[in-house]
């Protein structure tokens, strides 16, 4: 399968991480967004939506979506739980990345690295909320290993691709042990190197 991706994007990262760690093939086809690559029309009949990541099966059909693409690549696999309850709990997880993480911790990195906005020209609110998504996950972790219990698992892995970039959008770690001790526990068990920090 060939993965259409934008190395600089987390969302993308989940995918590549998952094919890595279930030593799936693909052949990544790096696009660049600030380019308008995404809005090509070669690129509009993969995905309609001009958004990446998507990967292309060998067969001809395509899947966009991190979580949704995620969730396909590794069915059957020990990144989904065994047990329907905790697989249902790692959908939550998955879901709640999307509406509750992504929009503040991502968007204040994007505005940041490749805008050239200081942490005083980040919108309040998105800070606020961005810190929020963080004491949630502090407040899991401290009580689980990981988010659903004690094994790594797909709310892991799309979870920490923002979270462990956060510093890069202005928000500090300082203050969430749990969250830093999972941060490198799940890269770890990604076979990730450290994420540098700026």
């Amino acid at each position: 399968m060939k993965i259409y991706g934008d190395s600089n994007s987390g969302n993308c990262l989940k995918v590549k991480w998952v094919c890595d760690r279930l030593a799936l093939p693909y052949d990544w086809i790096e696009i660049d967004t600030l380019k308008g690559e995404t809005r090509t029309a070669q690129f509009l009949k993969i995905n309609s939506a001009g958004q990446v990541p998507a990967i292309a099966f060998d067969d001809g059909r395509t899947l966009a979506q991190s979580n949704a693409i995620i969730r396909y690549l590794a069915r059957g696999s020990d990144l989904i739980p065994s047990d329907d309850r905790a697989a249902a709990k790692m959908d939550e997880w998955l879901f709640w990345e999307q509406y509750s993480h992504e929009p503040y911790i991502a968007v204040c990195r994007f505005q940041m690295v490749y805008l050239g906005k200081s942490v005083s020209d980040l919108d309040p609110d998105k800070v606020k909320r961005g810190y929020a998504a963080l004491a949630r996950m502090e407040s899991q972790l401290a009580a689980t290993r990981f988010l659903v219990g004690s094994a790594v698992s797909l709310a892991d892995v799309a979870l920490l691709a923002y979270t462990r970039l956060a510093h890069q959008g202005g928000f500090h770690l300082d203050g969430y042990a749990a969250v830093r001790r999972w941060i490198g526990e799940t890269s770890q068990a990604l076979g990730l190197a450290p994420a540098a920090r700026n």
